[in-house]
């Protein structure tokens, strides 16, 4: 039996939290280094969860408020 995946992403790429974070691609690997935005690797490819994304957001949200 085949399961469909799902029709929204868990992970993201760099070049997609670049494009929702209107970002540089040097600025999203800062918050990596910086430990404000959770990623993992698998292989050479950086993956971003859709999960922690959302909380970066959230938490810049409430700083600015």
């Amino acid at each position: 039996m085949h399961t469909a995946p799902s029709a929204a992403p868990q992970t993201l790429t760099v070049p997609e939290v670049m494009q929702a974070l209107r970002l540089s691609r040097s600025k999203v690997y800062d918050l990596f280094r910086s430990k404000q935005l959770d990623s993992f690797t698998a292989g050479r490819a950086r993956r971003v969860p859709v999960d922690a994304l959302t909380r970066y957001i959230r938490h810049q949200v409430e700083e600015a408020a």
